[in-house]
């Protein structure tokens, strides 16, 4: 066990929206366009390892805002992802290009309430930078953005014009479409003392092949990585001295998971070459 600070201690917060939300400090705004650039490094823990993993994390970080508390501090993370015929943008994340991006639609909850957002991200790779562009799309527009060739145009009413009209571009150019849905419970972790460095803790991980948000029925769920938890640290520059002893003295190692890839695998959706 690592020595605890003397003045460290754990939060308990309960944020939502509004003024009391939380963002962090790597995310620019640009009208309604979120932007970050950061460092990602993922390791994939089973329930014995995270127990104790997490347990010397809580010792130096807090929940984030945005954590439910009737969630056991977590919060709910949907994706549908998008890919063409040739599977172009798996095939570019298992041959590890440096230069690489995706679209997905993200939201956070697993029925639609009418209420929470809706969001069109990109996200991509530049040498080992992960950056991320998203904007959040009017909720009556979603069928239009499943379906790019319905689309037609940049609704009207959209801010965002520059970043849709690039994933507009892209989607009629690579003819992508929506291919597999994932969803896990994300317990996120921030700092009060280097606020661009953040704690993930995602589980439950699950993925169906379909094409919609919100399916009008129960899709075939399938598992992955059952049992066991993918922890992703998300930096600026350096990460905490602290951090780096939990690392030594637990052995983790540094993996590369891709939760859309795993999704296209265990859906039969794509697959990797000999």
């Amino acid at each position: 066990m690592l020595r605890k600070r003397p003045d460290s201690r754990r939060y308990h917060v309960h944020f939502t929206s509004g003024k009391n939300a939380i963002m962090a400090p790597d995310i620019m705004r640009r009208g309604t366009v979120e932007e970050f650039s950061r460092y990602e490094f993922k390791y994939l823990l089973d329930a014995d390892m995270r127990e104790q993993v997490e347990s010397e994390i809580s010792n130096f970080m807090r929940y984030d805002g945005f954590a439910h508390s009737e969630m056991e501090n977590s919060y709910i993370v949907r994706s549908l992802y998008f890919d063409d015929q040739e599977r172009t943008h798996y095939y570019e994340k298992i041959d590890g290009q440096l230069d690489r991006r995706k679209y997905r639609l993200r939201t956070y909850v697993h029925d639609d309430d009418g209420q929470t957002p809706i969001f069109l991200e990109m996200k991509g790779r530049y040498n080992q930078r992960v950056y991320k562009r998203r904007a959040r799309i009017a909720r009556q527009e979603l069928g239009s953005f499943l379906d790019p060739y319905l689309l037609g145009g940049i609704p009207q009413g959209q801010e965002d014009t520059e970043f849709l009209e690039t994933f507009l571009y892209s989607s009629l150019r690579r003819r992508l479409s929506p291919v597999v849905l994932v969803d896990y419970i994300r317990r996120p972790y921030v700092s009060d003392y280097d606020m661009n460095f953040r704690v993930t803790f995602d589980s439950e991980l699950r993925s169906a092949a379909t094409g919609q948000l919100f399916p009008d029925a129960t899709p075939p769920w399938k598992l992955a990585e059952p049992g066991r938890t993918i922890v992703e640290i998300k930096f600026n520059r350096r990460i905490p001295a602290w951090f780096h002893r939990i690392v030594q003295a637990y052995g983790l190692r540094r993996l590369s998971i891709s939760k859309f890839c795993r999704g296209m695998e265990i859906n039969g959706l794509a697959a990797r070459l000999e």
